[in-house]
């Protein structure tokens, strides 16, 4: 969106008696093919142009959103965010970013912008391809579907307080589901791949047949006996235990007092040696940009350095409300107040692959898919529904399914071995994770 526009629709806020504004455009466009059982199932395509706004009224403040962005609907909008900053409660935290801490120009070039843009028929070849592939695994019976997207957008920002930044960026996807079945069960098992640069993307055919793989090594799964035993998460989803570390660590949480890591600044929380990074300036990275959604400069931060706990993750309002300054990580949709999330966020890899893993624990449970994950956020305590293999003398014996997994948090990471099978697959990324012993509740 052309930053002329935004700069009007801020100085007409503060025209209107805003004391502060800040103007969003996003333009997007994206196309996406879907086909299922060797036919084209669905084609969207989606080009969008919209504006949102907040403005300020001494510690009173109001969003507003739009997709026209005509001058009679520009001028409604800034009407009626005024109007409802008037009406809003006060909240003496609420504000622009400091302008000491905004990030200056020329800003990195993060690479995250491919101008290629793959035909419809280009993209419907590649979800044949991949859909094909996966059923052409032996026991794959049926499809979910192969698709393939591309995406490309921009986010402008534009402030009272000075600041005007762009940032662009590409999406190229491939995804496959397959289903297989042996007579008496039917499993399901996916695999895909989003990434900046099309060229990145890897074989839309290896994509297709892993997706049959891993639904046709499913068969046969049993049910386990409750248990304590070693876990194994695997480095797909191994991930998904940062999740709540984000959580328990971002500004708003420590703020209200709802966090279970509330007293651990400083501390270690996980093992002597264990590190986690939050990069927002990877190269071609699916979490990159060149600054916070507030406009603060950003920079690659060790949230656990040898195990302990270094920072909050903190933007504008929450860093003011606990007396600190913003780390730059400010997120925010067209419209509401900024929240706070990582960029790039990564478990640093250990030195044992899974296999080692696997022979480290001798026996226990390598999880392959999680599902319903249950936290207090307050205590740690934590559940998740789960499927993977059973493994014995360091070697896969048999699928499980319908059990769960259960521990708290803080015991969990504090023992939490990291393996050596880093992938980069999205924004937040784990290499495979072993816990010593986990109660698993199975029949």
């Amino acid at each position: 969106m052309d930053e002329n526009l935004l700069n009007d629709v801020v100085a007409a806020a503060l025209a209107a008696g805003a004391d502060a504004a800040e103007a969003v455009g996003a333009e997007r466009q994206a196309l996406s093919i879907n086909v299922r059982n060797g036919e084209l199932e669905e084609v969207e395509r989606e080009e969008s142009r919209d504006l949102g706004l907040r403005v300020f009224i001494g510690r009173r403040q109001a969003s507003v959103s739009g997709s026209d962005v005509s001058a009679e609907a520009r001028r409604t909008l800034v009407e009626r965010a005024v109007a409802m900053a008037r009406l809003a409660p006060e909240d003496p935290y609420a504000g622009l970013a400091d302008p000491t801490l905004l990030a200056k120009g020329p800003f990195p070039d993060l690479d995250l912008y491919d101008a290629a843009e793959p035909s419809a028929e280009a993209l419907e070849a590649q979800a044949r391809t991949l859909e094909a592939a996966a059923r052409a695994v032996p026991k794959v019976t049926n499809s979910d579907g192969g698709s393939a997207s591309w995406s490309a957008g921009q986010w402008r920002i534009v402030t009272s307080g000075g600041f005007c930044g762009l940032h662009r960026a590409s999406s190229f996807s491939l995804g496959a589901s397959a289903v297989a079945s042996d007579g008496e069960g039917m499993e399901t098992g996916y695999d895909g791949r989003s990434v900046r640069w099309q060229a990145d993307l890897p074989d839309a055919e290896a994509i297709g047949t892993e997706a049959g793989r891993r639904a046709a090594g499913r068969l046969g799964a049993r049910k386990i006996a409750s248990t304590t035993a070693p876990v194994i998460f695997e480095n797909r989803i191994a991930a998904s235990l940062l999740g709540p570390l984000v959580g328990a660590v971002s500004g708003p949480a420590i703020a209200r007092g709802v966090s279970f890591l509330k007293d651990k600044l400083g501390q270690p929380v996980f093992a002597k040696g264990v590190g986690v990074c939050d990069d927002p300036h990877r190269k071609r990275g699916l979490g990159s940009s060149p600054f916070d959604d507030e406009g603060v400069g950003n920079r690659p931060t060790r949230l656990i350095d040898d195990g302990a706990l270094t920072t909050w993750l903190l933007n504008s309002s929450s860093a003011r409300q606990l007396g600190l300054a913003t780390t730059g990580h400010a997120s925010r949709g067209l419209a509401g107040p900024p929240g706070v999330a990582p960029s790039n966020l990564t478990l640093e890899p250990g030195s044992r692959d899974l296999a080692g893993l696997m022979a480290d624990a001798k026996s226990g449970l390598l999880i392959t898919s999680m599902f319903g994950p249950s936290l207090n956020g307050n205590t740690g305590d934590w559940s998740v529904g789960c499927s993977g293999f059973w493994f014995e003398d360091g070697q896969v014996a048999y699928p499980v399914n319908e059990i769960t997994v259960a521990g708290n948090l803080i015991d969990i990471y504090g023992r939490l071995v990291p393996g050596a099978d880093l992938e980069l697959r999205g924004a937040t990324n784990a290499p495979s994770i072993l816990i010593d012993a986990l109660a698993i509740a199975g029949l």
